[in-house]
């Protein structure tokens, strides 16, 4: 299953907002793979889902922690970077399928290092430069994923 789109985002603030619109079109038990490579704007965009779901503290890369966690009522977001990762079956010892579940959204950076172990995304975004700007690829790899991509769509036009 696969249904494609191409956002863009021209600078910051405007990855940070795609960030909150995504926010908004998320459902619970969703998981985000965030690819593409160093300072691409994946965390920036991760920021943007925390802070669209009503966080106002810092979010930051967890590169060194692996799993940031979040809490918004009956939901836990869950932001990976897995950039640091020396092997998947890292996160078997860090008790990894406890974070995926009906109540969370797993948003993943880095998603490839932890092949094999990670659950399949229902969204994939890969992020790369387009000028000075970013090109957000996305596509769904489930219902869930059509949904959320249906409607991350209708609120980036609006």
């Amino acid at each position: 299953m696969s249904v494609d789109a191409v956002l863009s985002a021209v600078d910051e603030a405007a990855m940070v907002a795609l960030g909150a619109t995504l926010a908004e079109a998320c459902e619970p038990g969703a998981v985000v793979y965030l690819c593409g490579g160093l300072g691409m704007g994946k965390t920036t965009l991760s920021r943007g889902v925390v802070h669209g779901l009503g966080h106002r503290g810092a979010v930051k890369s967890p590169t060194y922690t692996l799993v940031e966690p979040y809490e918004f009522g009956e939901l836990e977001v869950f932001h990976f970077d897995l950039y640091r990762l020396g092997d998947p079956t890292e996160l078997e010892f860090m008790g990894i399928r406890d974070y995926f579940g009906p109540h969370s959204l797993c948003l993943v950076e880095w998603p490839e290092r932890g092949h094999g172990v990670l659950p399949p995304a229902d969204l994939a975004i890969t992020i790369a430069s387009a000028g000075s700007g970013r090109s957000l690829q996305v596509q769904a790899r489930s219902d869930v994923g059509e949904r959320i991509l249906s409607r991350w769509q209708s609120a980036a036009r609006a």
